[in-house]
């Protein structure tokens, strides 16, 4: 860990004050109509930083966290709140985190760096994706183009707002929530959302 993760990761009580002492409108959506999507989730998939590829049609009957991450931000200690969360609940929940480089140069590393720091500073045993584009552009990775345009999911046009933004998606593979930032992944909705 470097000197400015070491200092980052020491901060992130502050990191996360601001969404604790005043949530935005906007930090937790819901899809409260249980909107289907128009695009089955089940026919996405992701390769993992070891190259192995994921087919999302062999998570169904799990609900499914999607995060993306940066090893280099105020919200990175979020992996370890991750973690917990997917030891928790491991038996009806799968957690993927897709490290991206999209929010000011956060994400610099390889793959296999990404995946030694999450290993050795967090414990991470969640799977890792290769690193991705998750903000909307031509480059965009096909599970965050799901996520973010209506068109694909049923309901949702919110694209991340920066690193740690989630996702959770159902046992059917219906997208039900989007979580900001600020929203610890530990946070009794996101909890609540799992039951």
């Amino acid at each position: 860990m470097t000197k400015r993760q070491s200092f980052l990761k020491a901060i992130y009580f502050f990191a996360m004050l601001k969404g604790k002492l005043f949530p935005s409108a906007k930090s937790i959506l819901k899809n409260k109509k249980n909107i289907e999507a128009p695009v089955p989730f089940y026919t996405l998939s992701a390769v993992a930083n070891d190259g192995e590829k994921i087919n999302f049609n062999t998570l169904q009957g799990k609900k499914i966290l999607l995060v993306n991450t940066a090893s280099d931000c105020g919200f990175t200690a979020q992996y370890a709140e991750l973690q917990t969360l997917y030891l928790q609940h491991k038996n009806k929940l799968v957690i993927m985190g897709f490290p991206s480089n999209d929010f000011m140069q956060q994400e610099k590393g390889s793959d296999a760096e990404i995946a030694a720091f999450c290993q050795l500073n967090y414990g991470v045993t969640f799977p890792i994706i290769q690193k991705s584009i998750v903000v909307k552009n031509v480059l965009q990775h096909p599970v965050f183009a799901w996520l973010s345009h209506s068109e694909k999911n049923g309901w949702l046009n919110q694209q991340p707002t920066w690193n740690f933004s989630k996702y959770l998606v159902n046992e059917k593979g219906m997208l039900t929530h989007y979580f900001d930032k600020e929203v610890s992944p530990l946070n009794k909705k996101i909890i609540d959302a799992l039951q």
